[in-house]
């Protein structure tokens, strides 16, 4: 659990993702303490409250191949980034360059600007 300091002030509308129904939820820091309503489930209020006070995202992209079938290949972080370094990532894998062959699953970049999380290749690419 983060300390009240972290919580970040005012009030947000959040639409949970977690399961089909898309509960839309409302969060709200009053007094230092979180007011989360219109959940249908624990897990809706777990991710409306991590959605609050730190976000956070699957990055998909592309990284350039040397030697490749293609010249791109889709990636994505094996672990969610916090939203506020999706660009300083998108920085890092904008000047990566890798060497085909590879297979969907490899790690392309490790612990990307120190986040631990990494990149991965998302299918396979043969040589050219």
């Amino acid at each position: 659990m983060m300390s009240e300091s972290k919580i970040p002030e005012g009030n947000k509308e959040i639409r949970c993702i977690v399961c089909p129904t898309g509960c839309l939820v409302h969060v709200e820091n009053v007094n230092g303490e979180l007011v989360i309503e219109g959940h249908s489930c624990n897990r809706g209020e777990e991710y409306a409250r991590e959605e609050f006070i730190a976000p956070k995202r699957i990055l998909t992209t592309t990284i350039r191949v040397e030697n490749g079938f293609l010249p791109l290949i889709p990636v994505r972080s094996d672990t969610p980034i916090p939203k506020e370094k999706l660009q300083e990532t998108l920085k890092e894998i904008a000047v990566t360059e890798v060497k085909a062959p590879i297979k969907m699953g490899d790690i392309l970049i490790k612990n990307v600007i120190g986040l631990d999380a990494n990149i991965i290749a998302s299918r396979d690419l043969i040589e050219a």
